[in-house]
């Protein structure tokens, strides 16, 4: 799928979805994660969505910790991550909305990894209209509520062109509150890449504790 046809794809998705904020504040979480799960696996926030949740609750101690899981079909039919890209647009507006004091944490592992990057994208291709109330792209204050974004695995341009997808962009307001990591040999996330085992070490090679420390101190 070329570039403007991913954006009619999240138009088309995307229509009639309208964030309304809402009073919650006594329910509002210190920190709510936002996590998308890898190609094929089960519905919830994968293994290493719940290794990074896990080490990022003991980094922070006492501060509630909250997450959800971007609900996307997360299958090999890789178009359908656009799916996830509204999902967790709108999950990510939603929570800006009605909890303004609660730090965003967005992650993503391998596919889901490119579903949170296009979630922080800051256009949509030239000649396709949003519909109103949609928050795609996300607002621009919306970034200011996003403490930190962990990615795992990311596929990298070089893949994505491999199957027909466009390169996946982080967003200018998020680029440096994001750290984007690759396992050494993965071929998934690297140019080189040809140890396909790499790429489901995330939640055991160390990479989530070293994400976690990154969020934490955003935190």
């Amino acid at each position: 799928m070329k570039c403007v046809n991913l954006a009619v794809a999240l138009i088309a998705a995307a229509g009639g979805l309208v964030v309304s904020p809402v009073s919650h504040a006594a329910a509002c979480p210190d920190v709510q994660v936002v996590f998308a799960r890898g190609t094929t696996e089960a519905p919830g926030i994968g293994r290493t969505g719940q290794a990074f949740v896990d080490a990022l609750r003991d980094e922070l101690g006492t501060k509630t910790v909250d997450v959800s899981a971007v609900d996307y079909p997360a299958s090999t039919d890789f178009p359908t991550g656009v799916q996830g890209v509204v999902d967790g647009s709108t999950q990510v507006a939603t929570v800006a909305a009605n909890c303004p004091n609660t730090k965003l944490v967005l992650g993503g592992y391998s596919q889901g990894a490119a579903v949170v990057g296009f979630v922080t994208a800051d256009a949509i291709p030239g000649g396709y209209t949003i519909p109103p109330g949609t928050p795609l792209p996300l607002p621009g204050g919306v970034a200011d509520h996003v403490a930190a974004v962990a990615l795992f695995g990311k596929p990298s341009p070089k893949f994505m062109a491999a199957i027909g997808q466009p390169s996946v962009p982080i967003g200018p307001a998020y680029v440096g509150k994001t750290i984007d990591l690759c396992a050494g040999g993965d071929p998934i996330c690297s140019l080189e890449g040809g140890n396909s085992a790499a790429h489901s070490m995330y939640a055991r090679n160390g990479m989530v504790a070293q994400a976690a420390d990154f969020v934490a101190k955003r935190l």
